[in-house]
């Protein structure tokens, strides 16, 4: 029989050497491949502007407010010397006498004096027909009076009668008042007094307090009361007469527990309703032509 298989081809010899023989140089290494090298990709393109109303990410805030955050509160400066006394009995108590029961109760005293002079940072609501709270707490009372004769006497508050909205702070509440509207200090009256609850209505008459009047830009006067507690024995204004202020700026302090009266001008409505809690430079008080809510205890 005859083998029809066909013949195997030989293999090609992909050896340096072999190549070296074909390319015609016996003996020589096989030339090197040369490098190329890739060309470099163009910087990106620079980001085009947003157009107005894009929503943009990742941008740096243009305000505080476009931030806002939480911060713990600082200590008023006022409070220092209340929180050295009683951070040096606690010290004493524990150290020097050894009664260790009543050097925690005193610790737990120094806390709480901290606590009370803190001083937090408020976002204040803008507005010409806006009165804001003066004062952290809860609205006690809201009632039609005369205008308290300290001011009516000299002509400063006008009105036959006026809307008052009482704040009263507790002893756990923020104690740093707040200017309700922006304008001038036109009248600052000190009336020394006795010691009484600040939530009962009299003690508006009967404690010891410090009247402000503050005229804005149109003329409007705005009335407030500091009003010393019944534990409360002292009262502390950041400002003098003459002065400019801005809504929601420091103005004063009232130490341990107090009342501040807002006398409302005419015109103007209360936007809270008795037993609503308020916080000062930032809780809208009464709006120009508004009319006055009714509370809902839920």
């Amino acid at each position: 029989m005859v083998d029809e298989t066909p013949p195997k081809e030989p293999k090609a010899d992909t050896s340096a050497k072999s190549v070296a023989d074909a390319s015609g140089v016996s003996g020589a290494a096989a030339p090197k491949t040369p490098k190329v090298k890739a060309a470099k990709s163009p910087p990106p393109a620079a980001a085009a502007a947003p157009l107005e109303g894009d929503i943009v990410a990742d941008v740096p805030p243009e305000s505080d407010l476009q931030s806002a955050k939480y911060e713990f509160p600082k200590m008023h400066p006022e409070g220092t010397k209340f929180v050295i006394i009683a951070a040096a009995i606690t010290l004493a108590l524990w150290f020097i006498v050894d009664w260790e029961i009543l050097g925690w109760l005193m610790a737990g005293v120094t806390v709480w004096v901290w606590a009370f002079f803190r001083d937090p940072k408020r976002v204040t609501p803008i507005g010409d027909d806006l009165i804001v709270s003066p004062a952290d707490g809860m609205i006690s009372h809201i009632v039609t009076v005369p205008a308290p004769r300290q001011l009516a006497a000299n002509g400063l508050l006008e009105q036959a009668s006026y809307t008052r909205v009482s704040v009263f702070m507790n002893v756990f509440d923020v104690h740093v008042n707040r200017a309700p509207v922006a304008g001038k200090i036109s009248r600052i009256v000190y009336v020394p007094g006795k010691f009484v609850n600040a939530e009962m209505d009299k003690a508006s008459e009967d404690n010891e307090r410090q009247y402000f009047v503050i005229e804005k830009d149109d003329g409007t006067r705005v009335g407030m009361t500091q009003i010393a507690g019944l534990v409360a024995r002292r009262i502390v204004k950041f400002v003098r007469e003459g002065q400019g202020v801005g809504v929601g700026e420091r103005i004063g302090l009232i130490r341990f527990g107090s009342r501040v009266d807002v006398f409302l001008p005419e015109g103007y409505a209360p936007a809270v309703a008795v037993g609503q809690r308020a916080v000062a430079g930032e809780t809208v008080l009464a709006t120009k032509g508004g009319t006055a809510p009714v509370g809902i205890v839920n």
